[in-house]
């Protein structure tokens, strides 16, 4: 029997990317409201409480008063694209590489990871682990992603605004995706984030710079890039690159990608390092991460319906 998903905000850019990744699937019987019924709470919260696995893709508020709408008896479980549960209790954070596909696959409420989290953790959240860096160093992060992140309002922004060719934002210094940022990480401290968008659809690049000798207790680019490899080697969708090319980059034509790249750049001696992901914000970084852990919960194979980074 198929397992019947509700995908509450099918509308947005998230949802329609999670609906074109189920389509044609045999496993998945995909529900969705039409426009006269999505905004009715009844209806909602029907198809709620009549899903085996409802998919939240909305904002914060909104996924909230969702979470709500699930009656206590109701069997639903559900994977929530936004940033409301992402540290809340009794929720597993949808990162099946971090936190284990088994937690995963048996959990009953899961948090999608940020698209800036995404890139972030993979690369600093092993290396924490593994002790080779130390948890209350002041790690900064610089990150730029195409403009579907925003979802459809910076999308309108995007294609009426045609002279926006950088933007900076989150100058507050209080960006959502910081306390998921210092707690998956085990930060002591979270780390300066400096987010920006570039004039394409999708896509994203984001960098931890690290100056090794004034990091106590830190390692080698070498044994990062060990480290690394060893944490991913058994991981389809993250590759880590042994070498790292002259120049990376942001297409405005780059196509659906749920993978996960990640590279070490250094300097000639070795003391300055340069970590960086690259990803696709509505891949890895969204809809793709929705799709892994679906998979993962309803006994799928975990890359079903993803597209899956060229070899």
């Amino acid at each position: 029997m198929a397992t019947r998903v509700f995908i509450d905000g099918a509308a947005g850019t998230t949802g329609l990317e999670i609906h074109e990744r189920l389509a044609g699937r045999d496993a998945f019987d995909v529900v969705v409201l039409d426009d006269a019924m999505r905004k009715d709470a009844a209806a909602r919260a029907d198809a709620l409480n009549g899903a085996d696995i409802a998919i939240l893709c909305l904002p914060d508020d909104a996924a909230r008063e969702a979470v709500a709408l699930v009656e206590e008896s109701s069997a639903t479980r559900i994977i929530d694209a936004s940033s409301a549960h992402r540290t809340a209790n009794g929720w597993t954070y949808g990162f099946p590489e971090l936190v284990g596909r088994r937690s995963v696959a048996s959990a009953a409420r899961v948090s999608n990871p940020g698209c800036y989290p995404t890139g972030f953790l993979a690369l600093l959240a092993p290396l924490i682990r593994a002790r080779l860096l130390p948890a209350d160093a002041p790690y900064s992060v610089n990150a730029v992603s195409g403009f579907s992140g925003g979802g459809n309002a910076m999308i309108d922004r995007y294609d009426s605004d045609r002279g926006i060719s950088f933007r900076t934002y989150a100058l507050d210094l209080s960006h959502k995706h910081l306390p998921e940022m210092q707690q998956q990480a085990g930060l002591e401290f979270p780390p300066v984030f400096a987010p920006a968008v570039v004039p394409a659809y999708r896509g994203m690049l984001v960098e931890v710079p690290l100056s090794l000798p004034a990091i106590q207790n830190s390692t080698s680019a070498d044994a990062i890039v060990g480290a690394l490899k060893d944490f991913y080697a058994e991981t389809a969708l993250v590759r880590v690159h042994e070498t790292v090319p002259p120049e990376l980059v942001i297409r405005r034509d780059d196509t659906a990608n749920d993978g996960l790249d990640l590279y070490v750049a250094r300097s000639p001696d070795g003391t300055q390092v340069r970590l960086i992901a690259t990803l696709d914000n509505l891949g890895k970084g969204a809809s793709g991460a929705v799709v892994q852990s679906l998979n993962l919960m309803t006994g799928q194979p975990e890359t079903d319906g993803l597209r899956l980074p060229d070899n």
